[in-house]
């Protein structure tokens, strides 16, 4: 049970782990070897299978807005849905990068880079929690940046898309070091600031 904040700065009503915020969290982790498999039926060469994996990526990562928006709407935030959520966001990401890499229709340089930015950014959000500042909205594009590009590379698209698809990954790869580096910057300052 996590007791969550009132508008007026009182301790609210005690949240049950299990709600439809953190249902939805566990669904989308659940989801992730779904994609796998789907991904690699046939060698990843059936496009039926490849649609099957781009809507279930697309669906998982729905949940991320979804679970997020009623764990703040409803007042559903918990311990366990800090933790699980970003969790599961990154390895939905990690899921559909590596899969990709293993096919080679994405350079592992790529996946190395932004995965390394993620999962180092998840764990100082996780264990430096003195020093933790709020995700921008340079992150937020990111995010969307990453999840269009990924889901272009996931669907069996003509060729002459790919030029479109490999733009979509470059922004998402400037944003994600840009916005890796610039929370760094943000922590180290506050952590100076002593907040």
């Amino acid at each position: 049970m996590t007791l969550p904040i009132t508008d007026d700065g009182r301790p609210g009503a005690e949240v049950p782990v299990l709600n439809i915020a953190n249902v939805l969290t566990v669904l989308r982790i659940v989801l992730v070897p779904v994609f796998v498999v789907l991904f690699f039926v046939a060698d990843a060469q059936d496009p039926w299978w490849r649609v099957g994996a781009f809507v279930v990526f697309v669906l998982a990562m729905a949940t991320d807005y979804v679970d997020g928006y009623l764990a703040r709407r409803l007042g559903l935030v918990t311990d366990f849905g800090k933790i699980a959520d970003p969790i599961a966001d990154k390895a939905l990401i990690a899921a559909a990068m590596i899969s990709l890499s293993l096919v080679h229709e994405l350079f592992w340089w790529v996946t190395i880079v932004i995965l390394v930015r993620e999962v180092g950014i998840t764990l100082w959000r996780l264990f430096g929690v003195d020093h933790v500042v709020a995700a921008s909205k340079g992150g937020k594009l990111k995010t969307v940046t990453q999840t269009l590009g990924l889901g272009m590379l996931i669907l069996p698209l003509p060729h002459w898309v790919w030029p479109v698809e490999w733009a979509v990954i470059g922004v998402a790869l400037v944003l994600t070091v840009y916005t890796g580096i610039d929370y760094l910057v943000k922590a180290r300052q506050a952590a100076r600031a002593g907040h």
